[in-house]
């Protein structure tokens, strides 16, 4: 046909690639339900799913045995990021009286309700950058003990149980008797290396 335009095909722009935090933020969204905060750095939303234990990394390793085989564990730096159950956070204080640890300046901290926390880094194929692994720079957060996703992580959070409830959860008391001990144990033994000051 004379006169008449050729037809045009459009084709679609590609698609710009998802950077690491973007995979990251799907993932953790979608793949466990945890909901995240719009920006960088990457940050979780605490008090929802999850409260977060806060503790040196020394305190932390000898708590791990305290917590289910799933129950997931971060850290970053000197400190380790245990996570509990949600709402564990206003039963602290009165679990650490309770235990006799209330009036004792420990170095630990809780966030719950509220609160958030670096999500840990995650490597691009969905897997978690292993510590000392090149790509995960010094100072950021990194899975200890990652989250599985399609298992209900919340299931294996230590929560505060009934005694003798002998229920399947691992138990926040024992857990937080052991990271009390050593958190003051560390305070000794930073007390102790102090040298004497003589007026």
């Amino acid at each position: 046909m004379v006169g008449s335009l050729p037809s045009v095909t459009t084709v679609p722009l590609p698609r710009r690639p998802l950077d690491p935090d973007d995979r990251a933020r799907c993932w953790y969204e979608n793949e466990l339900g945890w909901k995240t905060v719009p920006g960088r750095p990457l940050r979780l939303v605490v008090g929802l799913r999850f409260d977060v234990l806060d503790v040196p990394a020394e305190a932390g390793r000898a708590a791990l045995r305290h917590l289910a085989p799933g129950s997931p564990v971060a850290v970053r730096g000197e400190r380790m990021r245990l996570l509990l159950a949600a709402g564990s956070a206003e039963e602290l204080p009165g679990v650490l009286d309770w235990l006799e640890w209330g009036s004792l300046p420990l170095d630990l901290t809780v966030v719950g309700e509220g609160g958030l926390m670096d999500a840990p880094l995650r490597a691009a194929d969905g897997r978690p950058f292993p510590q000392g692994r090149p790509g995960a720079s010094q100072g950021t957060a990194v899975w200890l003990r990652p989250p599985e996703p399609g298992s209900e992580a919340e299931a294996a959070l230590p929560t505060l149980s009934a005694v003798g409830g002998g229920g399947g959860a691992p138990d926040l008391v024992r857990l937080l008797d052991t990271v009390a001990t050593h958190c003051h144990r560390l305070r000794l033994r930073r007390a102790c290396a102090q040298p004497l000051a003589f007026s």
